[in-house]
């Protein structure tokens, strides 16, 4: 009974891993393929989606850590750096958003934008869907809580394209940076999670 535990557990955390690195391997594309498409189109929403794919990486890192047994300190220090990027993250597009905002910058269209977003949320959904069944399974709270983490990136995606497509069709130039505030909001929030919440 204990051998077929063992097996399902290990399948599991096969599964854990493949996750993960999906995770991964798509944030380090779209972190590429986002810097193209925010500076052909100066988009504030798109640059900080970008910075929160890279953000991504590093929380999906903290995770495989934990899954290799790696130790609670190290995670901790890696969750406090991942905080410390989120800070960063929510000042600087509190900032930009701000700055376009007041002086009315018109960011322009952006179709490869609008693609990337939409399949991003699509991907993000998917994968979160099975951090979850998969965290549930092993009951490991890391992977759970990471697989929430997934979802808001999905979540923002969704933000972040609605904003480009309002720009595009609406000619609702605002919409970018209010996007932006999205991700302000998003990041504020996971920076207090961080330092402050119960993990």
């Amino acid at each position: 009974m204990n051998d077929v535990n063992e097996t399902s557990r290990q399948t599991l955390l096969r599964r854990g891993f493949a996750l993960e690195y999906a995770t991964l391997g798509w944030n380090v594309i779209g972190i590429v393929v986002l810097a193209i498409a925010a500076i052909s189109a100066r988009s504030v929403a798109l640059a900080g989606f970008g910075l929160d794919s890279l953000i991504e990486i590093g929380a999906s890192t903290v995770v495989i850590w934990e899954l290799s047994d790696t130790g609670e300190e190290r995670q901790k220090r890696a969750m406090r750096l991942i905080g410390t990027g989120f800070g960063m993250l929510g000042l600087y597009l509190l900032t930009q958003s701000t700055i376009v905002l007041v002086n009315g910058f018109r960011p322009h269209h952006s179709p490869l934008g609008i693609t990337w977003t939409a399949v991003t949320a699509a991907v993000m959904f998917a994968l979160a869907f099975g951090k979850a069944r998969t965290g549930a399974a092993l009951d490991n709270p890391v992977l759970k809580t990471e697989g929430r983490v997934t979802l808001i990136d999905g979540l923002l995606a969704a933000a972040v394209l609605l904003g480009l497509v309002l720009n595009s069709t609406l000619g609702w130039w605002w919409a970018d940076p209010a996007a932006g505030y999205v991700l302000v909001y998003y990041a504020a929030r996971e920076v207090r999670e961080i330092f402050f919440g119960k993990h």
